[in-house]
């Protein structure tokens, strides 16, 4: 089942290739990759029915050893000798969660570009279909170096993404930053790997658990790994890239990097750091809520004073983010499970502000910038409602799945330290201010001089905003439908520890 996940946003890819570039096939483009990313969807969603949350190894198991050529040339250019890698994928509810999350981020993605008018349709689509699988493996390889190489794939293809299909002139630099951010900061990640691979001699995952890695070892490896999932996640100082990377990026682009690719680090924190170095992660803890406070306050008041909205949204995703990284390394169930529960919730409501501010605003404005916009209540009274509702989901209000995440990420963190809680606990006045702030200046006072009458979300765009909001919602008001199956594989993972 999860070779399916896989190999179907490959097959839309090979079928796209040899379509013509006309309006006819465009269209045909464009309705044969959503299609694509809709089947694997329902794939994924048939995963988690099928999946069983009483157990804690990993399920639906597949070794692929038809690769065994690729494997064998990459495993000796890294210097791992005559081995060859298998393709060992699987899942647990960790990963789980993470998979169904990439697969309905990706649809939405692609349904928010259906009116994209570009000569390079076929390579937007295209890119976004091989994305999908890339991050899938990603969060089902159950290899530490195929971790590494599907983790690192996505940045060229996003790097193409943003430079053809970016805005603005700045676009190439943004997207150099993103890249040179990104790999330089997992080169370290790739020598801890090497490390690992020379004491252990295998990166298999379950290898790997069962060995014992001395303190003074694991302390050095988990600096490698951190340094490459701080940057991905990111955490100050390594800031900077994700703020233009967004507002120059297209709007799938946005939805993506908000929705699932900041998720990777979240999922690497999870499955290699507190997994397989958890007493070189108990020694580094205070290191990790310093820069995690240090993070969430910088962001929160360069939010407050942005003037483009993307860039505002973006600034909040790392105030979040923030918050996230404080609940996994609580070492305590509540925050673990609530850190999962808030970038899961993230993943809804950040890709739909992002939605509204960078397509539907932006679609009729031409602009992003906040102090050309207002009185946008007098002309959609309908996106403004559903805009004000993101943006108290974004604020973490109660019957959100923010404010669950919220609550129990900071209530993990206060059991372990209640002065880092208390300052953490700031984020939620932080987040209203900017978050209503953000509303309020472009809802209300006087019409615009500089805008024409606007058009009120058309039915797509209203099905897309519902489509996000109904299960933040839903989890939010049932958050058992996740956490019963999270309750086994995170209370393993505390065991192990």
């Amino acid at each position: 089942m999860i070779t399916l996940l896989l190999i179907i946003p490959l097959i839309g890819s090979l079928i796209l290739l040899p379509m013509s570039n006309t309006p006819e096939g465009k269209q045909q483009m464009k309705n044969i990759a959503i299609t694509t990313s809709l089947i694997n969807l329902y794939i994924s969603l048939f995963l988690w029915y099928e999946f069983d949350s009483s157990i804690t190894h990993y399920q639906f198991t597949e070794i692929n050893d038809s690769f065994r050529t690729f494997s064998q040339f990459t495993a000796y250019s890294l210097g791992l000798g005559e081995k060859y890698l298998n393709l060992k994928f699987g899942v647990d509810a960790i990963s789980l969660y993470f998979v169904l999350l990439t697969t309905f981020v990706t649809a939405i993605a692609l349904l928010s570009s259906y009116n994209l008018n570009s000569k390079h349709v076929k390579l937007f689509f295209v890119s976004f279909l091989i994305l999908e699988t890339l991050q899938i493996c990603a969060f089902v390889s159950l290899d530490l170096l195929l971790f590494y190489i599907f983790f690192e794939s996505v940045l060229p293809i996003l790097f193409i993404v943003i430079v053809i299909f970016g805005h603005g002139k700045d676009r190439f630099r943004s997207a150099y930053l993103f890249f040179l951010y990104t790999l330089a900061g997992s080169l370290p990640m790739l020598l801890s790997i090497l490390t690992i691979n020379s004491y252990i001699g295998s990166t298999d995952f379950q290898l790997i658990s069962l060995s014992e890695i001395s303190l003074e070892s694991q302390k050095y490896l988990w600096l490698g790994f951190f340094i490459a999932f701080a940057v991905k996640t990111p955490l100050y100082p390594f800031i900077i890239w994700l703020p233009k990377a967004h507002s120059d990026s297209p709007l799938a682009g946005s939805i993506l990097l908000a929705g699932t690719i900041l998720k990777l680090a979240t999922y690497g924190y999870l499955r290699v750091l507190i997994n397989f170095l958890p007493d070189a992660t108990n020694y580094f803890s205070p290191l990790i809520q310093t820069i995690a406070i240090i993070s969430l306050i910088y962001a929160s008041f360069s939010t407050i004073i942005q003037q483009d909205t993307k860039r505002l949204i973006a600034y909040s995703s790392v105030a979040h983010m923030a918050v996230v990284v404080l609940g996994l390394f609580s070492n305590n169930l509540p925050g673990i499970e609530g850190a999962i529960l808030l970038a899961i919730g993230h993943g809804f409501v950040s890709p739909a502000l992002f939605i509204c501010v960078g397509g539907i605003i932006y679609e009729r404005t031409g602009t992003r910038n906040i102090n050309y916009i207002r009185g946008l209540v007098s002309y959609m009274p309908v996106f403004s409602i559903l805009f004000f509702i993101f943006t108290l989901c974004n604020t973490g209000i109660p019957l959100s799945l923010n404010f669950l995440g919220e609550q129990l990420s900071l209530i993990g963190i206060f059991e372990q330290n209640p002065i880092i809680a208390s300052i953490a606990a700031t984020s939620i006045l932080l987040s209203a201010c900017y978050s209503i702030f953000l509303f309020n200046r472009l809802s209300y006072g006087n019409l615009s001089p500089y805008l024409p009458p606007l058009k009120d979300i058309n039915r797509r765009e209203f099905n897309l905003l519902i489509s996000l909001l109904l299960p933040t919602v839903l989890f939010g008001i049932f958050p058992n439908i996740i956490l019963s199956s999270l309750h086994m594989s995170v209370s393993s993972l505390l065991y192990n520890i």
